[in-house]
């Protein structure tokens, strides 16, 4: 397994550890399946690997649970499953703290986003129920690079604002700095859910598309 370590959510460096994954499994009693799986997402997106070469660059399937939420749920259950998401990142000590408002753009609005993945659930749904399965598969990517935009827009915000010290010690205004290095990890990890995703909905679509009895 691999643990976060580095300046911002979207800016990591990496070093091996053994100890974590199973700690962050967590087990919560809730009164619906939707809520229930949210919980249960939420709190295995931590263990998924990352891959990264330094700090331009990485990439992440963590956001591939939210993003199934999002299909199979909606905009308002992925909004709160990528909440949940940004509030274990700060409990597990993942979350780089700079400044309260730094904290609440990256871990509270900047995660919560991805769910506007969601507003393609219906379309998505409808297409795989009505076996237009590559439609489907187009507006999954759609979607994902959707989600992830908006997601790393605020990552953007944060770090022209609050690390324009990195981009000056690399020579660079900020605005291009923070661009660039956050531009790269959200193409190459939204890339890298979408074959995750297409791989998996394909196989089992009911995934998205089953419908829950209370």
């Amino acid at each position: 397994f691999l643990t976060i370590i580095g300046f911002a959510p979207a800016v990591t460096f990496l070093e091996p550890s053994l100890t974590k994954a199973c700690a962050k499994s967590v087990a919560v009693v809730v009164p619906s399946p939707a809520t229930s799986f949210v919980f249960v997402a939420t709190s295995f997106t931590s263990c998924a690997p990352i891959f990264s070469k330094g700090s331009s660059s990485s990439i992440s399937f963590a956001m591939v649970p939210i993003f199934i939420i999002a299909f199979r749920w909606g905009f308002i259950a992925s909004t709160i499953a990528g909440f949940i998401w940004g509030i274990l990142q700060i409990a597990l000590g993942e979350a780089w703290i700079l400044t309260p408002m730094q904290t609440f753009i990256e871990y509270f609005i900047a995660f919560a986003c991805i769910g506007f993945a969601g507003f393609f659930s219906h379309i998505i749904q409808t297409n795989l129920k009505g076996n237009e399965r590559g439609k489907a598969l187009i507006w999954i990517v759609i979607a994902v690079y959707i989600g992830s935009l908006t997601r790393y827009f605020w990552h953007f915000v944060a770090g022209v604002i609050f690390f324009k010290k990195y981009a000056i010690e690399a020579g660079k205004a900020p605005v291009i700095y923070s661009l660039t290095t956050n531009g790269i990890t959200y193409f190459f990890a939204a890339l890298a859910c979408s074959f995750v995703l297409v791989l998996i909905i394909s196989r089992a679509p009911i995934l998205v598309t089953a419908t829950n009895r209370q």
